[in-house]
């Protein structure tokens, strides 16, 4: 098993820890509580530059390695995640639509969820069929802010 790294990033809306390995980034999740930044792993600055980046107002897409854990079906819903556009958002029923199971909602909501890459795989562009901010791991309040700020730079190229 490789050894696993821990960076963190301080955001306009709350510290994010970063873990990963040389393979690439396991997880990118909020943290509740003050942590000061540190020193940052080789391993890992790339990801911490481009969520910098991504917060500035300057990156839309990513090209950092990811590894996301999880089943077959999980990393299926997290791959077509990946193809929402920034500063856009889809509900849970044409989420499920795009995997091919229009009967999945449930499933994907739940598999959304699960995923621990937050804003590089982007979990905050899902939302209720009637346009309700429901769920998000990182609490709703920052994924209302996630989809403004997308929303604000959509607009540049």
């Amino acid at each position: 098993m490789a050894e696993i790294f821990k960076a963190y990033y301080k955001s306009q809306i709350g510290v994010i820890e970063i873990c990963g390995n040389q393979q690439g980034v396991i997880s990118i999740l909020f943290c509740n509580e003050e942590v000061e930044p540190g020193i940052i792993p080789e391993c890992l600055r790339d990801c911490v530059t481009q969520l910098d980046e991504y917060f500035k107002g300057k990156r839309k897409e990513f090209s950092v390695v990811l590894q996301p854990q999880g089943t077959a079906f999980q990393r299926n819903v997290w791959e077509k995640l990946k193809e929402i556009p920034y500063g856009a958002a889809i509900a849970y029923t044409d989420l499920a639509v795009k995997i091919g199971n229009e009967k999945a909602v449930r499933a994907v909501g739940h598999a959304n969820s699960k995923n621990k890459i937050n804003i590089m795989i982007p979990c905050h562009r899902v939302i209720g069929k009637n346009g309700d901010l429901t769920g998000y791991a990182g609490e709703v309040w920052r994924k209302k802010w996630l989809l403004e700020h997308e929303k604000l730079y959509a607009r540049f190229p």
